[in-house]
């Protein structure tokens, strides 16, 4: 009799993750819910009937679990007809990877096979890697001098105004953007052997974009300028005074680029009359400007994957989406497009390069 209960409270949300994960192998998926159905206390043979299989298999994949965890589960023949790795390999392998931060499958083979003597398919060591809890992605750029005590004032200063914003007050979120006309391959899922192209746009011409976001309404502001300096930015903020003309406060969050420290914005600030309040981001914290989520946004739906034979196609495209698209199907973005601060700390991550 298997008593009820026996999972750890990590192993019971893995094992249900995996139950419930629609992409996941299926004999992956039947293993973790005959577990999970144990461990509520259902008997094997309860969970035979239920899964249509024998109790003996049942029985036979509490013991992989029982010796080898979660992992052991999802393990079949991985290594290509081979014996598969012990346990104690197992965690020796985790160690290493967990060290060496391997950047392909030909690196994680070649350890296998020159510690372990064994030869792994390239299948095999993705679904192996996939079952010790890793996964492939590229590291994160964290910039080196981050103020973490400037971040946490930043967002505690940013809350109270929030929190406190008046009815005849609004918030925006400015930043310049220069997309570039070229394709941007990016990532699909696709048949496996499929030979799948996007045609090469490589034109030099640029866009330079100087605009806000209002994250209440979905409202932008988007000036298309020659260049982005201390007069772009004047006439951004007079196109943000004229379209905010019932508000008495319109509080405008950007970055310390030096044009919008420029004496000339200054000097415009202090004409009578302004209704701009300029607050400006730490430096080096693109998180902190929800703007910045907007130009990634934009460039998903936009440039990825996309083929644009005139520059005149592509910034067209560009703006109706900015100035248009957004606005009116807000509802679409605004949980990618978001105040939802955090600090970053990079001691937070483990740094990969000196």
């Amino acid at each position: 009799m298997i008593k009820r209960h026996f999972l750890s409270k990590d192993d019971r949300a893995r094992l249900t993750g995996i139950a419930r994960d629609g992409l996941e192998e299926h004999r992956v998926a039947r293993r973790a819910n005959a577990i999970l159905l144990l461990d509520k206390g259902w008997s094997c043979e309860q969970v035979s009937e239920a899964l249509l299989l024998d109790d003996d298999t049942i029985r036979s994949w509490f013991k992989v679990y029982r010796e080898g965890g979660v992992p052991a589960l999802a393990r079949f023949d991985l290594a290509g007809g081979h014996r598969a790795l012990t346990v104690e390999q197992l965690t020796a392998l985790k160690a290493w990877a967990t060290e060496a931060l391997p950047a392909s499958t030909r690196a994680i083979g070649h350890h296998i096979r020159t510690t372990y003597g064994m030869s792994y398919t390239r299948s095999g060591l993705i679904k192996l890697m996939a079952a010790l809890d890793f996964v492939w992605r590229k590291p994160d750029l964290v910039p080196s001098h981050l103020d973490l005590a400037a971040q946490e004032a930043f967002i505690e200063q940013h809350e109270r105004l929030r929190n406190g914003l008046g009815a005849d007050e609004a918030i925006v979120y400015g930043d310049a953007v220069h997309p570039t006309h070229q394709t941007r391959p990016a990532g699909v899922w696709m048949p496996r052997g499929a030979d799948v192209a996007v045609p090469a746009a490589s034109g030099r011409d640029r866009m330079n974009i100087h605009g806000v976001i209002d994250l209440e309404t979905g409202a932008t502001r988007m000036k298309e300028v020659l260049s982005v300096d201390a007069q772009s930015t004047i006439e951004l903020l007079t196109s943000i005074e004229n379209a905010y003309t019932t508000m008495r406060r319109i509080h405008v969050y950007l970055d310390n680029a030096r044009y919008h420290h420029a004496r000339a914005v200054q000097d415009w600030m202090r004409q009578p009359g302004r209704r701009i309040v300029l607050h400006f981001i730490p430096s080096y914290c693109p998180h902190l400007n929800p703007i910045e989520r907007l130009w990634g946004v934009m460039h998903q739906n936009i440039t990825h994957n996309r083929y644009y034979a005139t520059f005149k196609d592509f910034a067209e495209a560009i703006l109706t989406f900015l100035k248009e698209t957004v606005p009116k199907h807000f509802s679409r973005f605004s949980s990618r497009i978001t105040d939802n601060f955090r600090i970053r700390d990079p001691k937070d991550s483990r740094v990969v390069a000196s």
